[in-house]
């Protein structure tokens, strides 16, 4: 896994040739017990590193759609998992609760729910006041430079465009996106410019 943008966070990505972009997932050592959203496959190198790191108590899958490898990873750790309570009645893997707005599953961990994008009540997370971590709605194709995504699947864009816009108001220096590039620096001013002109 690489350090990202604070010693407490932790990555690794998959690199999609569909569609031109790595795929993400974060792991976060600054509360008890360390939480992972949305976790990919590991390699062996990257199992060595968590289990150094501690492993994991909660795995946090922000939409049906980034299930990826999250239940290998709680067999692997011991976590639990938390899907997103708006997709509960037919999320494709067994959860051990449900999150939505305002959700705090552990020390410095707060989920909040997304409306209008391809999935019911899709999570973005805020990690430790200052870092946001979002699952499809916001993405990032090229690097500096957050988007959303194509209106082609959004279910409603006024709602998916008004749930974006509220992120802004966080004021948080990190974005960390399930895909494309992560926004390390100035991510209050990277979401904001997502609406500008």
């Amino acid at each position: 896994m690489k350090t990202l943008h604070r010693t407490t966070f932790f990555g690794w990505s998959v690199f999609d040739q569909s569609r031109n972009l790595d795929f993400n997932s974060v792991l976060w050592t600054g509360t008890p017990g360390n939480v992972a959203i949305d976790p990919l496959p590991l390699t062996p190198h990257d199992e060595e590193h968590l289990r150094a790191l501690g492993g994991a108590r909660a795995v946090i899958v922000t939409n049906s759609d980034h299930v990826r490898a999250g239940r290998r990873f709680a067999e692997l750790t011991g976590a639990r998992v938390f899907g997103p309570r708006g997709e509960r009645d037919s999320f494709p893997i067994p959860c051990d609760d449900w999150l939505g707005e305002g959700d705090e599953p552990a020390p410095g961990v707060r989920t909040l729910a997304m409306e209008g994008s391809k999935t019911p009540g899709e999570l973005a997370v805020v990690l430790g006041g200052d870092t946001l971590v979002t699952g499809d709605l916001i993405r990032a194709h090229q690097g500096g430079r957050l988007n959303l995504l194509p209106d082609g699947k959004l279910v409603d864009r006024a709602r998916a465009v008004a749930s974006a816009r509220r992120l802004a108001s966080l004021g948080v220096e990190a974005v960390l996106v399930g895909d494309g590039w992560p926004v390390f620096r100035d991510g209050k001013k990277a979401l904001e410019e997502l609406f500008a002109g």
